[in-house]
């Protein structure tokens, strides 16, 4: 690892903050303006749709190209798509005014780039920083998105109180031309070997590959299934308790503001406190703590009745939810080889993307005839039964064990236990 290793991790995170800023105010304001426009809930479902399916669908492929290429270069390209996509569609307001297919041809083609970038990005950073940092850095980049969330809806509104809706799509065009420049002049990666077996293939052969790889390391299994029910058991805490607090609470805008910034002030304490301390040298043991957390707080919000404490235990939800995401994203980085890393993170870009909107399938029709509250008491028994259960999987465990020098002993499917 060079010798600049920090001044170049620094230069990233801060193109990588700059890129997202620009791309959440963008994505705010898309959303609001198709809620104003259209105040269906069917065109909601169809904006979410379009805004997912995408990255879903072309995830794999793009996992491939983030080992094939030079990730770096992934990001720019990825950036300057977004960019140019959110340009026009600026450039064609302001000749013709807001047009709703624009604003689901948007999400559709910015869910393109979201794909090709994730994978890059999640790939990119051990290229940059040394091992027994990644859980640090990881936890600045949790703390940087944690300080986008709750700037970027206050900055969006704004932004659109006081100008017309394409100036933040101009605003988005700057931030990822700075992003782009930083990213390319200035952050140094090293080079990185290809495996000779990727040599010639085709990339539904080099998909494939990745898959098998999956299957082959008992390890990822099991994670990828634990990642897969967390995702789909949180859903309702994530997605319904803002109906939960209009219909319980009361229907105030400052109530609805509240929820989401206590959670992103919760999040953002919880990254900084990664990036201070890194937690368990186990990080299924890491993940395992915030699970429990994220259980309890979910069944609390199925369970208090005054609105103050409600507040408290969404912040504590915030807090334990880099404790669960930043390990997982450290454990990919450390034990996965670096040749198939991309195609790794792929996957887990494809289940964080299409799960948690899937469930909605299920649990939005739910709330219609079910009490929120007993969803998110029941979800959050289920949430605690599993982190319960988590620490009887031994090998889910050992994958949380640090990784271990080239001398000491492997397991049976040659990944360090």
């Amino acid at each position: 690892m060079h010798a600049f290793w920090k001044r170049n991790t620094a230069l990233f995170l801060g193109s990588q903050a700059l890129s997202l800023l620009g791309s959440s105010l963008v994505q705010y304001a898309l959303l609001w303006q198709v809620t104003l426009q259209t105040r269906s809930s069917v065109m909601m479902t169809l904006y979410i749709v379009a805004g997912f399916l995408p990255t879903f669908l072309l995830s794999p492929f793009a996992g491939v190209w983030a080992d094939r290429y030079d990730r770096r270069k992934l990001i720019a390209l990825a950036d300057a798509m977004i960019a140019l996509v959110t340009l026009a569609l600026a450039v064609v307001f302001t000749l013709r005014g807001t047009e709703l297919w624009l604003f689901f041809l948007a999400a559709a083609i910015r869910s393109v780039g979201t794909a090709v970038q994730q994978p890059a990005v999640g790939s990119l950073l051990p290229q940059l920083v040394p091992e027994d940092r990644l859980m640090r850095v990881n936890g600045i980049q949790s703390t940087l998105h944690s300080v986008n969330m709750l700037g970027a809806p206050a900055l969006a509104g704004f932004l659109m109180s006081v100008a017309p809706l394409q100036v933040l799509f101009y605003v988005d065009a700057v931030t990822a031309a700075l992003a782009i420049a930083i990213l390319t002049f200035f952050v140094r990666v090293e080079a990185r070997p290809r495996a000779p077996v990727q040599d010639g293939a085709s990339q539904l052969g080099e998909i494939r590959d990745g898959f098998r790889y999956i299957r082959g390391h008992a390890h990822l299994v099991p994670f990828f299934g634990y990642l897969g029910f967390i995702l789909v058991l949180i859903t309702p805490a994530a997605f319904l308790t803002p109906l939960q607090t209009a219909r319980s609470f009361g229907g105030e805008v400052w109530r609805l503001t509240a929820i989401e910034m206590v959670f992103s002030v919760g999040m953002m304490l919880g990254g900084t406190a990664l990036a201070v301390r890194s937690g368990s040298s186990n990080r299924m043991r890491t993940m395992v703590a915030s699970t429990l957390i994220m259980g309890a707080s979910t069944v609390a919000l199925g369970v208090v009745p005054h609105f103050g404490v409600y507040l408290a235990f969404m912040g504590l939800f915030g807090v334990a939810l880099p404790f669960y995401n930043t390990p997982a994203t450290v454990m990919l980085q450390e034990h996965v080889e670096p040749v198939y890393l991309g195609r790794v993170f792929s996957v887990l870009t494809m289940l964080s993307t299409a799960l948690m909107p899937l469930s909605m399938v299920l649990f939005g029709p739910l709330a219609e005839v079910v009490a929120i509250e007993r969803i998110l008491q029941v979800t959050g028994v289920l949430v605690l039964l599993l982190g319960l259960l988590a620490p009887l999987h031994r090998r889910l465990m050992s994958f949380g064990e640090p990784k271990r020098t080239p001398g000491e002993s492997q397991d049976s499917t040659g990944m360090t236990a």
